[in-house]
């Protein structure tokens, strides 16, 4: 829960500076500042103007993030249009607060974003790429970046000054560690074999044929700039082959290693660091005549490894201090360091055996180098491809030909799929949204789709297929079974309404259940987060339910989504309390609530700010959203 609290508390504009949110889809209306044409404007706040191109821009790249989630394209559109709005509204209101970002504060943080990174470090060549794949300028990207910087600066001041108190703490605990005890029965559906008739099967049909339709279909023709497909030809020689071998040869190499054990003299609060130190002096000496195995036995106090004579196992580097790591790199095997300090107090080391590093001859990893040269090889020029690609497919957006012959690529095609399947590439969630993006279904190539960090992909339409109405026979029986179905949830609805209104009039369960002969489930002491039978529907719907009063159960009906009724009769609420695990928490549970309440606060004031914006849609706009 506490973790829950955390996520909840980073909104929109903390979620902006993450790449996911400056590249995925938070880029939309850039060209609006920098075009100047004379096309009307479909949405406005104050003297900023959005134009269609940009809500379009908005859509497509918003809906990215939910492909595959069977989420209506209706309401996607919708929120990519208010969110357009919000974060104009926002960035205005951080403009008059007078917040800036620096250029270079902004480039600063754009080299730290890991999908401009190679091997941890900037690349300008991955971000070139981007601005290509984007048609964007660095001018444009750097301004966007720097908004949204400007932007978390006006939540990052409220959520930081927010605060929890001992009482919020308090009553969170006891709301969240609260118990429940509840007495549940379940109407079933019923099973019904009167068929509907054939006047009811047709008017259903006749009012529900957007359900009865093969779905819209689409082929594409594409090119593919593939990383693997470059590496194959690039030349081989042995000579070159043998220098990246010398160059790489760690890669192909196992370093030395050490087997060690040690005696740990511990220093704590009870033993000084002076007192440790002497007892591993003499311990040193005492070796002179004792076995070191015996003498870890019998006094090392890292008890776990005095059991087998202080045996640490094989020595790995970096895994512990450097003063240790040093002794053990310099001892041969079967020789003990002196006195070595780390955090834990002073260890004996002695090298048990040594175990000799070796590296692979270039014969017998060829083909393994062969591969990793010519990738490496390829990946200059694969940014240089992708950077033609993204230009060329561009500037001839009626064609693929172009851009195929340029880079000596084929054009591939598919055969029809639909928004939601696909097979070979249509079979990728970005393949099919770039598809059915209204910049291809216009007739244009799109921009170049990443599958991965070695592939690129442009498209076009090839052939497109409208949505079509099935015929009435040919889902007759689908529809006679579900008006079957409807028929009888709506009996079980109508019996667990009967029920729960006489419990409501003051009948028992008891009495009712066997009236109806149902069978009572009894749940005692449940939680939010503790283990149950029931489903997460109705736990949650338990924890909705009104607390009792008196003697009086609180009676709730709960629908499930197999149809199924459930009538809920809550009998008993035990406020919570704060546990010894908790109570470990109790900064984290402060920081995280005082967060949230900051973000709370955050949304009402982002909310307060656009009720009172200067903010029109024409129209228009919301016609076009609507399509």
């Amino acid at each position: 829960m506490l973790t829950k609290i955390r996520e909840k508390a980073h909104g929109i504009f903390a979620q902006v500076l993450l790449l996911g949110m400056c590249i995925a889809f938070g880029l939309w209306g850039i060209q609006s500042y920098t075009d100047s044409n004379k096309e009307a404007a479909v949405a406005s706040v104050g003297n900023k103007d959005f134009h269609q191109r940009d809500v379009n821009k908005a859509y497509e790249q918003y809906s990215q993030q939910f492909q595959g989630m069977g989420i209506d394209e209706q309401s996607l559109k919708d929120q990519a249009l208010a969110k357009l709005i919000k974060d104009e509204v926002l960035l205005q209101y951080a403009y008059k607060q007078n917040l800036v970002a620096s250029d270079n504060t902004t480039r600063d943080f754009i080299k730290t974003l890991p999908y401009f990174q190679l091997d941890g470090k900037f690349n300008e060549g991955q971000y070139k790429a981007f601005l290509s794949s984007q048609r964007m300028t660095s001018a444009d990207f750097v301004s966007r970046i720097q908004n949204s910087l400007i932007m978390g600066q006006v939540q990052d001041s409220i959520i930081s000054s927010s605060f929890a108190t001992d009482y919020d703490i308090e009553s969170f605990f006891k709301i969240q560690n609260q118990q429940r005890d509840v007495n549940t029965v379940t109407i079933t559906i019923p099973t019904l074999t009167e068929q509907p008739s054939e006047a009811d099967i047709s008017s259903y049909y006749q009012q529900h044929q957007e359900q009865y339709q093969i779905p819209e279909q689409l082929s594409i023709e594409y090119v593919e700039l593939s990383l693997a497909e470059l590496a194959k030809k690039v030349p081989v020689t042995d000579e070159k082959l043998k220098a990246f071998y010398e160059e790489q040869k760690d890669t192909y190499a196992t370093p030395e290693r050490r087997k060690i054990s040690h005696i740990l003299f511990v220093v704590n609060d009870k033993i000084d660091d002076k007192t440790a130190l002497e007892k591993a002096q003499k311990a040193k000496q005492d070796l002179a005549s004792k076995d070191f195995s015996a003498l870890a036995k019998e006094i090392s106090d890292d008890k776990v490894t005095a059991k087998t004579g202080g045996d640490l196992g094989l020595f790995n580097a970096g895994t512990m201090e450097k003063p240790f790591e040093e002794a053990v790199m310099t001892l041969k095997v079967g020789e003990v360091s002196n006195p070595v300090k780390s955090k834990f107090g002073y260890h004996l080391i002695k090298v048990t055996e040594l175990v000799a590093g070796s590296v692979k001859p270039f014969d017998s990893v060829k083909d393994e180098v062969t591969k990793a040269y010519q990738k490496a090889q390829a990946e200059t020029s694969f940014s240089e491809s992708g950077e033609t690609l993204t230009s060329q497919s561009f500037e001839h957006p009626d064609s693929l030909q172009a851009v195929a012959e340029t880079l000596g690529l084929s054009v591939n095609k598919t055969a029809l799929f639909t928004k939601d399947k696909g097979e070979g590439i249509a079979a990728e969630d970005k393949i099919r949204g770039a598809a059915f993006s209204e910049e291809v279904l216009q007739g244009n190539n799109s921009a170049p789709v990443e599958l991965g960090s070695d592939r690129l992909v442009v498209l076009r339409q090839l052939e497109h297929k409208e949505a079509t109405a099935k015929d009435l026979n040919s889902v007759k029986a689908q529809i006679s079974a579900l008006l079957l179905l409807d028929k009888a949830k709506l009996q079980a609805v109508t019996k667990a309404k009967q029920i729960a209104s006489r419990l409501q009039a003051g009948e028992t369960l008891q009495a009712v259940a066997s009236d109806q002969k149902l069978e009572i489930k009894k749940t005692t002491g449940l939680t939010r987060n503790g283990k149950t039978d029931l489903s997460p529907q109705l736990a949650d719907a338990v924890f909705k339910a009104a607390k009792p009063i008196g003697d009086k159960p609180s009676i709730t009906l709960v629908p499930l989504a197999t149809g199924e009724q459930v009538i809920v009769s809550l009998t008993k609420v035990t406020a919570g309390t704060m546990s010894e695990d908790d109570k470990k928490k109790l900064e984290l549970a402060k920081k995280n609530i005082a967060n949230a309440f900051g973000q709370n606060e955050f949304n009402t004031v982002l909310n307060s700010l656009q009720s009172s914006a200067d903010i029109s849609i024409t129209p228009k706009a919301q016609e076009q959203t609507a399509q």
